[in-house]
């Protein structure tokens, strides 16, 4: 692979995740852009905070609920749900774990002092 070239497993990334005992791992850090996967239990808590900057939410697999402002749907396996910068937000009634794969443009926190 070229030096820009980055690839990555899930099952790997499940375990590294596990290995540090946190909800969220980023395993990939741009300027342009950041990804991560992030994980909560069945009957889990999902206690983020808006973000100051996009992100795209891709599920792997599980099963809940997103509110993104005052709007609620399902999500589930092959769900995508986009989130704009400083929009609240949150997963509740998780079903069956959620792996989430979790985007941020431009990279997570790079607005923030901004």
């Amino acid at each position: 692979m070229e030096a820009h070239e980055e690839a990555h497993e899930i099952p790997q990334l499940l375990d590294e995740r596990n290995n540090q005992g946190r909800p969220y791992l980023e395993f990939l850090r741009k300027s342009s852009m950041s990804a991560g996967i992030y994980v909560l239990p069945a009957g889990g808590v999902d206690g983020q905070q808006p973000h100051t900057e996009d992100e795209l939410y891709y599920v792997v697999s599980g099963h809940a609920f997103i509110r993104v402002g005052k709007e609620d749907r399902p999500v589930q396996a092959g769900s995508l749900v986009f989130v704009g910068a400083h929009m609240e937000h949150r997963f509740y009634s998780i079903e069956e774990e959620l792996v989430v794969l979790v985007f941020f443009a431009p990279a997570e926190y790079s607005q923030a002092s901004k």
